[in-house]
């Protein structure tokens, strides 16, 4: 088998219930279903991503934000498309994918535009998007199901000498814009790499990590509810002290999965 279905994991998934928060639906819990399993099991799939596939665990997380047939799904910062092939197979294609990677991110590493223009040139229900930080997601009209950033909020908050990097208000612009992109009861999905409680954004450019309450406030500023979060890709032997790429815990380091939703 192409991956491998952990119940523990999968039992990891905190939700907060209706009756706690009257804006929050039912969130993804259990086995996932036969779509996911199938989209992740892709013969199609590039080797390189199957094999990340064992630190990133995409049939949890596509369950976990309840992704079904028919959605249309921003994967943000899409990189070259890792989660934006996943999504196209698990959405099918009555769904659709926007796969966007901002500005600043497409002009320091064109080939993962290049990598995305492949991927709509193969796949109908895909979309490829370029776009200003504080105006994301301007360009597509329809609304949303789900939104998802994976591993690249805490570059939203990097700042580079010699190159135009997002501010905090920027970073507010952008969730406002995928707050106003979403339908309501439409779900935002952020996982990110952990830093140390209480340093912020402050390590970002040493370590590529971000304080999840740091990311949390500045999410529900623009009037996301907090619905569910994840300890499927929790990891306690990391030490949250080194760079990400240190070859000791480069693709199983400790990140925290948040799950909010627009209200209905």
């Amino acid at each position: 088998m192409r991956i491998a279905i952990s119940l523990i994991a999968l039992l990891a998934v905190a939700a907060c219930s209706a009756a706690e928060n009257p804006y929050a639906e039912a969130t993804g819990s259990g086995e996932p279903a036969l779509h996911i399993v199938t989209a992740v099991n892709d013969t199609g799939r590039p080797e390189a991503d199957m094999q990340r596939d064992a630190g990133r665990h995409p049939a949890e997380i596509l369950t976990f934000a309840g992704v079904q047939p028919g959605w249309r799904v921003a994967d943000l910062g899409a990189g070259s498309g890792y989660y934006s092939r996943i999504l196209s197979s698990a959405v099918g294609m009555e769904g659709e994918v926007i796969s966007e990677n901002m500005d600043w991110l497409v002009e320091s590493f064109p080939a993962t535009d290049e990598a995305i223009i492949a991927l709509a040139g193969e796949r109908d229900n895909v979309i490829r998007l370029v776009s200003p930080v504080p105006s994301i997601l301007e360009g597509y009209d329809n609304e949303l199901d789900a939104v998802f950033m994976m591993l690249i909020y805490h570059d939203q908050a990097w700042q580079q000498d010699g190159v135009a990097m997002p501010s905090r208000e920027d970073r507010i612009a952008m969730n406002r814009s995928i707050f106003n992109a979403l339908r309501p009861g439409g779900v935002f999905l952020v996982v990110d790499h952990s830093a140390e409680e209480g340093t912020g954004d402050s390590v970002v450019g040493d370590y590529h990590r971000i304080d999840e309450a740091f990311v949390r406030e500045e999410i529900e500023t623009a009037g996301f509810y907090l619905v569910g979060e994840s300890g499927i890709l929790s990891n306690p032997e990391d030490p949250r002290t080194i760079s990400v790429f240190d070859a000791s815990i480069r693709g199983s380091t400790d990140r925290f999965a948040l799950l909010y939703r627009k209200p209905l």
